[in-house]
């Protein structure tokens, strides 16, 4: 256990500041200090003109940017402060929920917590369907367990969404991680095509997050629409099986990460085709 978590406390090639670990060293301590501060910095592409925010072509483009680093430097080139003073809305760097739970996982994970991004879907954004989504979860010392965080719900979100749990402890319930939704689906426990976002959904969709779930396990962060290679490809024969012993190790607990680790460096097409940046 201790090795795990370890191994989760320190940084993988999308949450490694390098640079700008510097600008982590004034930030507060505690995830929920953490998550204010990530909702300071941060302004999900989708929720910009809820919030009254037209964005141009160009800063739609900052949801591409996959590493921590070069998210921060993005940040402090519109707007130099401390990452502890919060952004104005025109300001603030244009990302999605991919983006706040990599974001508090580098935090978090700077500050020797151990943290992790998860990949799935949440059942709080639309009545009866299951929205692709990502968290962060983080092990809480004083519960020995380990907690979801949905950094992205501000008190705007949880309001507009009549949230009725507590953002810093999602329950599981509510938030269906990849493996789960693969395992739910292919027993026939739901509907495949409740699974997506916008007019992407069915089987095929909950097999790429459960994919992507896996690879943060392995501290590899995708970007949601990173694919057409391995397994984030047409489904090739056995595959099948193969996704469900994956969904299995995602589920299992922290025993499996040995076995978690070792499947991802044999098979290369967990492998990403570009630089891990």
């Amino acid at each position: 256990m201790e090795n795990l978590l370890a191994y989760y406390a320190s940084p993988g090639p999308m949450t490694d500041p390098k640079d700008y670990g510097t600008l982590f060293a004034g930030l507060p301590s505690g995830v929920a200090a953490l998550a204010d501060v990530v909702q300071g910095l941060l302004l999900h592409i989708h929720w910009a003109e809820r919030y009254g925010v037209t964005l141009s072509e160009e800063r739609q483009q900052e949801v591409q940017i996959r590493p921590a680093d070069q998210k921060l430097a993005r940040i402090l080139d519109l707007d130099d402060r401390p990452l502890t003073e919060a952004r104005s809305l025109e300001r603030k760097l244009v990302g999605n929920c991919r983006d706040f739970a990599v974001l508090l996982c580098a935090m978090l994970r700077y500050q020797s917590v151990p943290a992790r991004a998860r990949c799935g879907f949440g059942a709080y954004f639309m009545p009866g369907h299951y929205e692709d989504h990502w968290v962060c979860e983080c092990w809480n010392a004083d519960q020995a367990r380990w907690i979801m965080v949905d950094a992205q719900l501000d008190a705007f979100q949880q309001e507009q969404l009549a949230i009725e749990f507590d953002p810093l402890d999602v329950p599981h319930d509510q938030f269906v991680t990849g493996g789960r939704a693969w395992q739910m689906c292919r027993a026939g426990e739901a509907d495949p095509d409740k699974f997506g976002i916008f007019d992407m959904h069915g089987l095929w969709f909950v097999r790429d997050n459960l994919v992507r779930d896996f690879l943060s396990l392995n501290k590899v962060e995708i970007l949601p629409w990173d694919g057409d290679w391995g397994f984030l490809n047409d489904e090739e024969d056995g595959e099948a099986e193969i996704l469900d012993h994956l969904a299995v190790l995602t589920l299992a607990g922290d025993e499996a990460l040995d076995e978690i680790r070792t499947m991802y460096e044999a098979d290369s097409r967990f492998h990403l085709p570009y630089k891990e940046q």
